[in-house]
């Protein structure tokens, strides 16, 4: 994926974006997008690639509304949609994605 540093996407307090297949990374947080987040935000790539991208959009934004629900805390409904479960579990593993299976981050939800 191509890596866009810029000054506005994501919103503050995120270091990463991907929107496949394009990982945006505020110009702030250069310094922090190490390997790990850089795994993070490939896992996303691969949920998009498998989804196409609205439809992963569309599943994100409603799981992230439900959640928000349940909960009322933006910041934790964030934290407990399925893709963020699954990409923040297997961040470290950088050789999860070559063993990975389809659709796996439905074991997260």
């Amino acid at each position: 994926m191509k890596v866009v540093f810029n000054r506005s996407v994501p919103l503050r307090g995120y270091i990463a974006m991907t929107l496949w297949p394009f990982v945006f990374v505020r110009s702030e947080n250069r310094r922090l997008y190490d390997a790990a987040t850089e795994n993070h935000e490939a896992i996303h790539g691969e949920q998009q690639k498998e989804m196409l991208v609205l439809p992963f959009l569309l599943w994100y934004g409603m799981e992230w509304l439900v959640r928000l629900l349940c909960s009322g805390d933006a910041r934790k409904a964030y934290r407990d949609v399925s893709f963020e479960r699954e990409a923040r579990a297997n961040e470290k593993d950088m050789e999860y994605i070559g063993k990975r299976k389809r659709y796996a981050w439905t074991g997260y939800l």
